[in-house]
């Protein structure tokens, strides 16, 4: 008789986290033992000003603008107590002189001090030598708004400089690489760049030459900042040294909204923010999201908006009729897309639709191939994208959300639709978000089908063939959800609107399902994605609002974030905090 399994050990449980007390301007606290200190007066609402500290560089403490005031409780005599305070705690001995808090850790009875006179009297000190030879162009910088130098120089800063010298030269309006800008002048030596492209970019092309006054930030000879990272050195420079060629002298950031969202370049979806102006685009920048990508964003993703700007976006539904594209009013478009569907079989219809598409979008498109009773239905896959960052190889930013939506494995019915349509047997293709021209099918083949409709945002090749255009709309001028690489459901929030008469790519597919005969009802995307999620398993129990800003799992997938495994093998090690 075979021995019994031996049932499963279970879990063993994380090791006990060692607290510390630590008094913080007169307030004990309790840290885990190996918290940096100016990440203990982060926790404590105590704002430490800082340079060249960054959570996920390391921290060589070369600013000298995170100077605290310490203490700890002196050593008592032999035989005698220590002498406690009105809290019972020991009571602190300060020291004579300050420690950074950006490189130092708590320990057990420590005291800091951020607001003391001795700290007041360092910042003033090391802001005065930051601003010697710093140029005051405040008011031509791009900088200008969120520049940690213009913060702090007031907060911590003398009114009046008493430098009498002249300031030192030093190059200005640099070219270091395609896309990266650097005015040595403004440069405060934090390091940051340097450390960004040495330990995240691994392609050290920066650093520091000369010494004193005359140091200067420099690329390395015959280098070029040029990686697919290179813009992440604008986001974390504090001043205006490092600024970006595609948003410089564009617009002032105070006159920006920023609006969360997620980039749609590849299946990563990563984090960032939209700042706009009116209905125009003016930058994309990285949000924090440690789940997906930390606090970094490539620069192809961030700088992938301006087709949204574009002079040949569709704006008005268009009808051809006399062999020319006429506008039509949406009734009439999607009247005239209704009529021609009538009474053709289900296999005699095609959708193809993308997965560049939103979850509530590919809802709809499931429910009109249902309406249709067709099963020629497929997206477009796309892959190569990979790096050993953050880029995935699945340049669609929402494949896991057609998988799941729509019940297919994306690419697989592709042959099987072109053979119908090279041998005429399709009277019908809806292309939904696609230039069909542009994926792999052939003009020929769609000549031979006797009706096709367009749905996207650019004017192209596969919308001057069709019988019936419909302009929708880009991943800023909507709200909605996608399902990431790694199986997380995220959400887009609308930034800007979308131009002249276009519609919400949602609301077009409802209204034409209506037109076909299909059920209404559906009037918000609350109301879309409460359909969908008690439709699909994965999704029961969440609403739009619960997605938040940082989303949530919903899938398992075996994709890993290169980037994420180094930095939580770097903060394991104590490198950085993370």
């Amino acid at each position: 008789m075979p021995a019994p399994a031996e049932a499963p050990a279970p879990a063993a449980a994380p090791p006990p986290v060692d607290l510390v007390n630590v008094q913080i301007d007169g307030v004990w606290h309790k840290f885990p033992k190996g918290t940096r200190m100016i990440e203990a007066c982060k926790q404590a609402k105590k704002e430490v000003p800082h340079y060249c500290y960054h959570p996920k560089l390391s921290s060589p403490g070369n600013c000298r603008m995170c100077l605290v005031e310490m203490g700890m409780p002196p050593r008592p005599a032999p035989g005698t107590e220590p002498e406690k305070d009105e809290h019972g705690m020991p009571k602190i001995g300060w020291m004579p002189r300050p420690v950074i808090a950006c490189a130092n850790t708590v320990a057990e009875g420590m005291g800091i001090r951020t607001e003391s006179l001795l700290t007041q009297e360092c910042r003033k000190g090391v802001m005065e030598f930051l601003l010697i030879n710093h140029p005051l162009d405040c008011p031509i910088c791009d900088q200008a708004g969120e520049c940690r130098l213009q913060e702090f120089s007031v907060e911590h800063g003398k009114g009046e400089s008493r430098f009498r010298e002249d300031k030192v030269k030093k190059p200005k309006n640099v070219d270091i690489g395609p896309r990266v800008r650097l005015d040595d002048e403004r440069c405060i030596m934090c390091s940051r760049c340097i450390r960004f492209t040495a330990e995240i970019a691994d392609e050290p092309v920066l650093g520091f030459t000369e010494r004193g006054s005359f140091t200067t930030l420099a690329v390395h000879p015959g280098k070029r900042l040029e990686h697919n990272y290179s813009l992440n050195t604008v986001d974390i420079c504090p001043v205006g040294a490092l600024t970006s060629n595609d948003f410089r002298f564009q617009q002032r950031v105070w006159f920006l909204t920023e609006t969360n969202s997620v980039c749609t370049g590849c299946a990563r979806g990563c984090n960032m923010e939209i700042g706009a102006r009116g209905d125009t685009i003016y930058r994309q920048t990285p949000r924090e999201n440690n789940a997906v990508n930390s606090t970094w964003m490539c620069d192809s993703g961030r700088l992938d908006f301006h087709f949204v700007n574009s002079e040949f976006r569709l704006t008005d539904p268009m009808v051809k009729s006399g062999g020319k594209h006429q506008i039509a009013n949406w009734k009439t478009a999607l009247s005239n897309i209704a009529t021609a569907l009538a009474g053709k079989k289900g296999d005699e219809i095609a959708i193809i639709a993308s997965a560049r598409m939103t979850n509530e979008e590919l809802f709809f498109v499931k429910h009109l191939a249902a309406l249709l009773g067709t099963t020629n239905v497929d997206v477009i896959p796309r892959t190569g994208g990979a790096d050993n960052y953050l880029r995935a190889d699945d340049l669609n930013p929402n494949t896991n959300g057609a998988k799941l939506i729509l019940g297919i494995e994306p690419g697989a019915k592709l042959a099987e639709i072109t053979e119908l349509m090279g041998r005429g047997r399709l009277r019908a293709v809806l292309a939904l978000g696609e230039n069909l021209l542009k994926v792999g099918f052939a003009q020929r083949d769609l000549e031979k089908v006797p009706f096709i409709a367009s749905l996207h945002i650019l004017a192209n090749a596969s919308a001057e063939l069709s019988d019936v255009v419909l302009p929708g709309t880009a991943y800023a001028e909507k709200r909605g959800s996608m399902i990431n690489a790694t199986g997380r459901l995220q959400r887009l929030n609308k930034a800007v609107k979308a131009p002249g008469n276009a519609h919400d790519t949602w609301e077009i597919l409802r209204d034409l399902i209506v037109a076909c005969g299909g059920s209404n009802g559906i009037h918000t995307i609350e109301d879309v994605f409460k359909r969908l999620s008690a439709e699909v398993p994965a999704l029961n129990g969440l609403t739009f609002s619960k997605i938040g800003d940082l989303g949530v799992p919903v899938l398992e997938t075996s994709e890993k974030i290169p980037l994420l495994d180094r930095e939580k093998e770097r903060k394991a090690k104590g490198i950085i905090v993370g």
